[in-house]
């Protein structure tokens, strides 16, 4: 008897259609497992029969075959246990066909018959929505972020068990109750650093216009401390930009499972060891990396100059272009890299380059060496050098009031609407980080007095045409914060500031 159950696949963060289609014929016992499977489809069978027996059922002893259409694709990962563990019941007539009609199966099964998470859930009810799926059904575990999906039914279950009962009833698993929203555990907040003013303001226009930046100063002096509350002044994920996250985080195998997805920008801090394709993404599937994971969001690199730096340079394409595009032999998968960098380093190896206690014994060529692991283009693509001294002691310890993110976090909102409603006419833009440098000249509101500085700045800085635009965009997002429709020299000189005066090592 032939069995075919509907699931899905994913490719890198999308889903595909994949029909498990089981067949029980008399012979020889065994398993035969085809359609590409990958080592951990193919260890299904082994799932599958524990889960089966413990659970209940029987499994004749048949010759079962088991396809994967389509069958020139290769698939990944544990989703298929459930729907062929569905095929094995209708196809030893355990299970009515007609009780597993137009609905989609996915789902890990433990050797107890648990369903357990995957990897994908929001890609696949994506998928299941364009098939005009009656119901996807899926583990419980997976619930919560398939159900930002609210045209989507979903038939989630906790137990294989639990499942067939139910579908034997005709009838399906109940919606999943809503799940308890995400927290954001760090509380950090802008009211905790002490000092550090331009550094504070540097990385509230980075916020407001989504911009990069470069924290350089002596160890101690706040670095992370800053970076790390970033996230605090960031606008929260509208309902679009949410989808995106979590496709990603899903698909990267992030996600707390029974959490609803929360709304606060992520935030990556990967260790300064990460590989290449731990930061850019590949490996089998493949997988997204870190400047995936960090779409729409934060990627805090610290000690940014201790990565190789063909590691660093990896990430040029994706910080013009918004993507990651890996090219395999069968296929090319493109990940977003919508990120926000933000990288910190000491000026030196020793990390006391221009400290006041002359405690430094770099020698100028060592000095050189270190600042020339980042190379021109990348450092030619942060908007925000920003120099971050040592905090004195002496103000350490007075009890100062220091302006707290949600203050902050207001004046980035107001600038943020003023770009929605500018870029309105601009399909994919949201922030002045990401409009066109042309499209700014002539729409950025300039005036004759700022163009002229910028103009003759980019001369004597010999400022590459990126810079340039760059430079523009910094000093509309300084306009924005202050709430000005033109953009006067002196939001210009703003932005001149927070440029390097020396280019790093080609």
């Amino acid at each position: 008897m032939l069995a075919a159950i509907p699931s899905a696949a994913v490719l890198g963060i999308e889903a595909f259609a994949v029909t498990v289609e089981v067949d029980a014929a008399p012979g020889l016992p065994g398993w035969t497992m085809v359609g590409l499977p990958s080592g951990s489809v193919r260890e299904a069978r082994e799932r599958v029969g524990a889960a089966l027996v413990n659970a209940g059922f029987t499994l004749p002893p048949r010759r079962w075959t088991i396809n994967l259409s389509p069958a020139d694709v290769r698939k990944e990962g544990t989703a298929f246990d459930l729907p062929v563990a569905i095929g094995v019941l209708v196809a030893s007539g355990q299970l009515d066909a007609e009780c597993v009609r137009d609905l989609v199966f996915v789902g890990e099964l433990g050797l107890d018959g648990t369903l357990r998470p995957v990897r994908g859930a929001l890609p696949v009810a994506q998928a299941a929505r364009k098939g005009a799926a009656r119901a996807l059904v899926l583990p419980m575990a997976n619930a919560a972020e398939a159900a930002l999906l609210r045209d989507v039914r979903l038939a989630p279950a906790a137990t294989l068990r639990a499942l067939v009962d139910a579908l034997r009833e005709r009838r399906l698993p109940p919606a999943p109750p809503a799940a308890a929203p995400a927290r954001d555990p760090s509380g950090a907040d802008f009211a905790e650093v002490v000092g550090q003013v331009v550094a504070k303001r540097a990385l509230e226009i980075a916020a407001a216009g989504r911009h990069n930046v470069f924290l350089v100063g002596p160890p101690g002096a706040g670095k992370t401390m800053l970076a790390r509350r970033l996230p605090s002044i960031l606008p929260p994920l509208d309902d679009d930009e949410l989808l995106d996250v979590v496709a990603i985080h899903s698909v990267g195998g992030v996600l707390i499972a029974g959490v609803a997805p929360s709304r606060v920008p992520p935030f990556r801090a990967p260790h300064h060891t990460v590989s290449l394709a731990g930061l850019i993404g590949g490996g089998p599937g493949p997988r997204p990396g870190e400047v995936s994971l960090a779409h729409r969001g934060v990627l805090f690199l610290d000690e940014l100059l201790e990565l190789p730096r063909y590691v660093l340079d990896a990430m040029r394409q994706p910080l013009e272009d918004g993507r990651v595009v890996l090219a395999r032999a069968a296929h090319a998968v493109a990940f977003p890299a919508g990120f926000l960098l933000v990288g910190a380093a000491n000026p030196c190896p020793c990390g006391f380059d221009g400290d006041a206690s002359g405690r430094c014994r770099c020698s100028a060529a060592d000095i050189l060496r270190y600042r020339g692991r980042m190379s021109g283009p990348l450092a030619d693509r942060i908007d925000l050098h920003v120099p971050v001294g040592a905090v004195a002691l002496a103000d350490l310890g007075a009890m100062s009031r220091e302006e707290p993110s949600t203050a902050i976090r207001a004046r980035v909102l107001a600038a943020r609407e003023a770009q929605r409603v500018r870029y309105r006419v601009l399909p994919g833009v949201r922030c002045n980080g990401d409009a066109p440098g042309r499209w700014l000249q002539l729409h950025a509101g300039l005036t004759t007095e700022a163009r002229t500085l910028l103009g003759t700045a980019a001369e004597r800085l010999k400022l590459s045409a990126r810079a340039y635009h760059r430079t523009l965009r910094v000093a509309r997002t300084v306009a924005d914060l202050e709430g000005e429709d033109r953009v006067n020299p002196g939001a210009i000189a703003d932005a001149l500031m927070f440029r390097p005066v020396e280019s790093p090592a080609p």
